[in-house]
């Protein structure tokens, strides 16, 4: 049970590499391909597009409620991996990369939330500290690409994209072989699209929703600080990957926040 959460986290770790590969390459895939300047945006929306538009189909068709969550995160980091190193295709135009990392994204939603969903099946005390050490994994996870870049030392911009979707594969089969389904697992959910708003009735899960809409803030104070070096190029890459560090320290404090948030005032105060 105890070696369970660390084998999540590094998963999580490993397949959320994919998240930002496109956009650590870009600037080298752009001048390949003679993309234009202002790609970046378009490359960094459609990944996220893919995710939101991957996450709402997940969650109305209860998909990691239906189907083991582990085999769901397997499936979903293979077929992110395949569809991120589609990006390595010859003559491949810019519509065939922003759709590939259209379906990057989609298939990150089965790999974000549903190790969450996996943490969640193993761990009923103690849960918020387990989501904390995930979503810090996420934030690290999605700076590696940067940093494999920096440390490519003159290879070419398709060995990031080898890097990730190798990594994004171990990860799924750490899932698949060493986590089994959880102890708290309910299988066969069925569809209720009312449940969220019956939710918002509940205290716990209050305090878990308006505890994500907190937590972002606390992980943008470390931008100040790459903003602030934005001037001396030599610190400018450094600072990126020290923010997402201290990104992640911010985002295991997630649990006590949550339990702040739950308590009603709090509640009404931000609604507002």
């Amino acid at each position: 049970m105890k070696k369970i959460l660390p084998i999540i986290v590094s998963a999580q770790f490993l397949c959320t590499s994919l998240w930002f590969a496109g956009n650590a390459i870009n600037t080298d895939m752009a001048r390949e391909l003679q993309l234009d300047q202002h790609f970046l945006a378009h490359l960094t929306s459609a990944i996220q597009f893919g995710f939101i538009i991957g996450t709402l189909g997940f969650a109305i068709f209860t998909i990691s409620d239906r189907f083991s969550p582990s085999i769901v995160f397997f499936c979903s980091a293979m077929l992110a991996g395949f569809f991120n190193l589609g990006l390595c295709l010859n003559n491949i135009t810019a519509t065939q990369i922003l759709l590939f990392r259209f379906l990057t994204g989609f298939f990150l939603a089965g790999i974000y939330p549903v190790g969450m969903k996996i943490a969640s099946d193993y761990y009923q005390s103690g849960l918020g500290k387990s989501l904390g050490f995930l979503v810090g994994a996420l934030v690290l996870g999605t700076a590696f690409p940067h940093l494999l870049k920096d440390l490519s030392l003159g290879f070419h911009w398709k060995y990031v994209l080898y890097a990730t979707t190798s990594l994004s594969a171990i990860g799924g089969f750490g899932i698949v072989l060493f986590v089994p389904n959880g102890p708290y697992r309910k299988a066969g959910q069925k569809i209720k699209l009312n449940a969220f708003a019956n939710g918002l009735k509940k205290q716990k899960f209050r305090a878990i929703y308006y505890g994500v809409r907190v937590y972002p803030r606390l992980g943008a104070w470390p931008q100040f600080l790459c903003n602030f070096s934005k001037r001396h190029y030599l610190f400018r890459r450094s600072w990126k990957i020290v923010w997402k560090q201290l990104e992640s320290l911010c985002f295991q404090s997630i649990d006590p926040i949550c339990r702040l948030c739950g308590h009603p005032l709090f509640c009404t105060l931000l609604s507002k």
